[in-house]
C-alpha cells in the first residue's frame, strides 16, 4: 500500500513539473509574439517542435531612426558640398594672392628701375650743370686773355668741345652785355678748314655734349 502511495507521489510531482515547464515556455512565447521580449532564438529548437515559427521581424520604412540617418546622410552630403566649394575657392584666391605677389613684385622693380633712372637724371643734370659752370669760367679766362693767346689755346682743343665752349662764350657776352669774340676768334684762326668746320657746327642745334 505505501509502495502505491510512493509512486502516485512522485508521478504528481513529475506531472506538475512538467506543467509548470509548460505553462513558462508558453507564457515567454506568447510574450514574445507580443513583441515583449525576444525568446525567439532562445525557445526555437523547443517550438520548432510544436510547429510554432519564430515572429519575424516586420521592417518599417518609416521609423524615425530611418528618418534620422537618411537626415544625417544628406546633411553630410551638403557638407562635403560646402566644403568642396570653400577648398575651390581656398585654391582660387592663393592664385589670385600668388597674382598679386607677382605684380607687387613687378611693381617694386619698376619702382626701382624708375629710382635709378631719377637717380641718374639727377646726376646728369648736376653734370650738365657743372660743365657749364666750368665753361664759362674757361670762357670767361680766355676773354681776359689777348686774342691770339687766346686762339692758340683754342687751337688744342677737340672741336667738338671747342664749339661747346665758343657757345657757351656768347651766353657769358650776352649775360654780361658785351661784345662777342667768337668771330674775331675764327678769324684769327690759321687753319681755315678748321675754322670752317666750327663756324658751320655753331650755328647747327645747340648739343652739348656732357663728356668731360
Amino acid at each position: 500500500m505505501k509502495s502505491y502511495n510512493r509512486g502516485s507521489g512522485i508521478a504528481k510531482v513529475f506531472f506538475l513539473l512538467i506543467l509548470i515547464a509548460a505553462l513558462i515556455i508558453g507564457g515567454l512565447i506568447w510574450l514574445d509574439f507580443l513583441g515583449i521580449i525576444d525568446a525567439k532564438d532562445r525557445l526555437s529548437p523547443i517550438t520548432s517542435l510544436f510547429g510554432i515559427k519564430p515572429r519575424e521581424e516586420i521592417e518599417q520604412p518609416y521609423s524615425p531612426l530611418l528618418l534620422d540617418s537618411d537626415r544625417i546622410t544628406k546633411e553630410r552630403e551638403a557638407i562635403n558640398v560646402e566644403r568642396n566649394k570653400l577648398d575651390r575657392e581656398k585654391e582660387e584666391l592663393q592664385i589670385k594672392e600668388a597674382e598679386i605677389k607677382q605684380k607687387e613684385g613687378k611693381l617694386a622693380e619698376i619702382e626701382s628701375s624708375l629710382k635709378e633712372k631719377e637717380k641718374s637724371l639727377i646726376e646728369a643734370q648736376h653734370q650738365y650743370e657743372n660743365k657749364i659752370a666750368n665753361l664759362k669760367q674757361t670762357a670767361r679766362y680766355l676773354m681776359g686773355m689777348p686774342p691770339e693767346d687766346a686762339v692758340a689755346i683754342m687751337d688744342e682743343y677737340d672741336i667738338r668741345d671747342l664749339v661747346d665752349l665758343l657757345r657757351i662764350s656768347e651766353m657769358v657776352s650776352k649775360e654780361d652785355g658785351t661784345p662777342s669774340l667768337v668771330a674775331y676768334w675764327l678769324s684769327l684762326m690759321k687753319d681755315r678748314a678748321r675754322a670752317a668746320e666750327i663756324q658751320k657746327l655753331l650755328v647747327e642745334q645747340p648739343r652739348l655734349s656732357l663728356d668731360e
